[in-house]
């Protein structure tokens, strides 16, 4: 083709060849201009995973801070039921020892049927105790609502584990019939005998690791004390604490939550207690009846 019928094919609309060949590489993308592209795209999704797990956090924290309402109007119905909060654990002899030996019924077994658990309820022999073979198919009950979702432990073969216990004291000693908490060895406590204030004491809280015993056994494996706060907060030193050790040990709150944990109150509310707490406040707040005042501020407020 000439340069006068080249000519007559641009001015005719006709595109030449080259041209088109032309047009075609200015379409494509580089090498640099792909890699550069990567480049965004890998920094963007590396600022944006950080906020989906502190997202995915938080509606995992809600749903705990759910779980644990949800327990805390079960006790209050069971003390409406029967004027009366369950009992910390359900025995003849104390104190209570981490093993599985003895009746060792938890507060968590007598709150069943206020936990839409009526069939376990009525599938768990109180008297035989609870590591009776006749309960063994109650006590493997996976109940999801006492597990905390952020837990990376895998559920644990035969036996129910919760993350949620109940205060039986508010120093480390083992649980026994004279505790000051409001869950310990045949209690019987009604609200009103609750005199620091059920706004001021822990009812409920969380666990790190749950105890392999489960929740229907009435030991460390269902109560817990505020005498330490497990992998967040020092404890306050005492000297006649019970030895981690021991066969009597029973050990604080924790949780799997960055920077605290979530607790029940006896007034109902449910609270996310800072791990930055003071150890003398935290202390306080597991006694049902030590006579102080809670002197809170900006500095040692939980919360």
């Amino acid at each position: 083709m000439n340069n006068n019928s080249q000519t007559r094919a641009i001015e005719s609309g006709q595109s030449h060849p080259l041209s088109q060949s032309i047009r075609l590489l200015r379409q494509a993308f580089t090498l640099v201009e792909l890699l550069v592209v990567i480049a965004i795209i890998g920094i963007l999704v590396g600022l944006l995973l950080p906020a989906v797990q502190a997202a995915r956090e938080a509606a995992r924290r809600g749903q705990c801070l759910n779980n644990i309402s949800q327990l805390i109007l079960a006790v209050h119905n069971h003390e409406f039921s029967y004027e009366r909060l369950p009992s910390g654990v359900i025995d003849s002899t104390g104190p209570i020892r981490n093993e599985a030996i003895g009746q060792h019924v938890s507060w968590l077994v007598q709150l069943l049927p206020y936990m839409e658990q009526n069939q376990t309820f009525k599938g768990f022999n109180q008297t035989l105790g609870t590591y009776a073979d006749e309960n063994k198919r109650a006590r493997s009950q996976r109940i999801l609502f006492l597990l905390c979702p952020s837990s990376p432990a895998p559920p644990v073969a035969n036996v129910g584990l919760t993350h949620y216990v109940g205060c039986h004291h508010d120093s480390e000693s083992p649980i026994a019939a004279d505790n000051n908490g409001v869950f310990f060895l045949n209690s019987r406590l009604r609200l009103a005998e609750v005199e620091d204030g059920t706004s001021s004491t822990i009812f409920l809280g969380e666990v790190l690791h749950p105890d392999a015993l489960g929740w229907a056994s009435g030991t460390r494996a269902s109560l817990r004390n505020t005498g330490s706060f497990d992998g967040m907060t020092a404890p306050i030193v005492n000297p006649l604490a019970t030895p981690a050790n021991s066969i009597l040990y029973v050990g604080g709150f924790g949780s799997w939550h960055a920077g605290g944990a979530n607790f029940a109150f006896g007034d109902g509310s449910v609270r996310f207690m800072s791990c930055n707490t003071d150890p003398i406040v935290y202390t306080k707040l597991g006694s049902r009846a030590d006579g102080q005042m809670l002197d809170l501020d900006e500095k040692n407020s939980p919360w």
